[in-house]
């Protein structure tokens, strides 16, 4: 961890953190979306991808402004909830049950960055950033859209399949 000294500090850290999240996220969302099985799934993967390129290039425009680099951090979360994500791709399971457990891992990664850009926004009002957090609250309310959006396809799945006598 860089030495933190100032709330400053720890905003650049937080957004750095931010952008290797969604460069993670961007190579991972191909991937789901080719093992989703139901449409409305591989399109709001496909569709989250491009809104997760328009984060990268806003975390890139905030840094510009910070006058720092975005690159330098790991996000070690991020890269095991994707690692999650990999393994119900690669696994067996019918059809519904895997388009369930891919939105349950996009949702992990959905509410993973939800808390970090709202803590980013919070750090950018707090040290008189409005148009920063304004920024960065724009990209939060794009995640928390996706995380209904994802909530939504998982209500239209038929859960009968696995379903037997006596559950």
């Amino acid at each position: 961890m860089s030495k933190l000294t100032t709330p400053r500090d720890l905003l650049v850290q937080e957004i750095k953190d931010l952008y290797s999240a969604e460069t993670q996220l961007i190579k991972a969302l191909p991937r789901m979306a080719k093992a989703a099985g139901h449409a409305d799934l591989k399109n709001a993967f496909t569709q989250h991808l491009e809104e997760t390129k328009r984060h990268v290039a806003r975390i890139e425009e905030i840094m510009t402004r910070l006058d720092e680099t975005p690159r330098g951090k790991k996000c070690k979360a991020m890269e095991g909830l994707l690692e999650e994500a990999r393994e119900v791709v690669e696994g067996t399971a019918p059809p519904e049950i895997k388009d369930l457990a891919l939105i349950a891992a996009a949702q992990k990664v959905e509410h993973y960055e939800i808390a970090g850009y709202g803590c980013a926004r919070t750090l950018a009002d707090l040290i008189g950033e409005s148009e920063l957090a304004d920024t960065l609250q724009e990209t939060l309310d794009e995640e928390g859209t996706t995380d209904k959006l994802l909530t939504e396809v998982a209500m239209g799945i038929n859960v009968e399949v696995g379903v037997t006598a006596g559950d």
